[in-house]
């Protein structure tokens, strides 16, 4: 059963690990790898990514993407966004932050940002305007 715009965007707004896929390369399917997002409903959608990186790179090129966000408890439950990029600015520390207290308990977040700061300290910060859902509850 599809989801009704409120249900779909509240939860695309829950922190699931998205599975982001771009349009890396005409003779090949997509670039399809797992993410942390950030969505408020009616919003834009928001993703982290290492400056240089092959995710980066393909969707400056592509100039749009597409977002799956799932679960499987207590139903399976899925929404699917795809739109064009509205901008592509280097992230703050401020995003870094807020991102890794999103998916992450504050005793593991700490360890986290070290290592994101000493492994990938220049990041992107990639926002895309969701146009075309497709989402579903297939349970109940």
């Amino acid at each position: 059963m599809a989801l009704s715009v409120t249900e779909r965007e509240q939860f695309l707004a829950e922190p699931h690990i998205g599975a982001l896929s771009v349009l890396e390369s005409p003779d090949r399917g997509p670039l399809s790898v797992p993410t942390w997002y950030d969505y408020e409903p009616g919003g834009e959608l928001l993703i982290l990514t290492a400056v240089g990186s092959r995710k980066g790179k393909a969707i400056e090129a592509a100039g749009r993407f597409t977002l799956l966000a799932e679960r499987v408890e207590p139903t399976v439950r899925y929404v699917s966004v795809e739109g064009p990029v509205t901008g592509i600015v280097h992230g703050t520390e401020e995003e870094l932050v807020r991102m890794a207290h999103r998916y992450l308990p504050p005793d593991k977040a700490a360890a986290y940002l070290e290592f994101a700061r000493s492994d990938h300290p220049d990041q992107l910060v990639v926002r895309m305007r969701p146009r075309h859902w497709l989402s579903a509850d297939l349970g109940g």
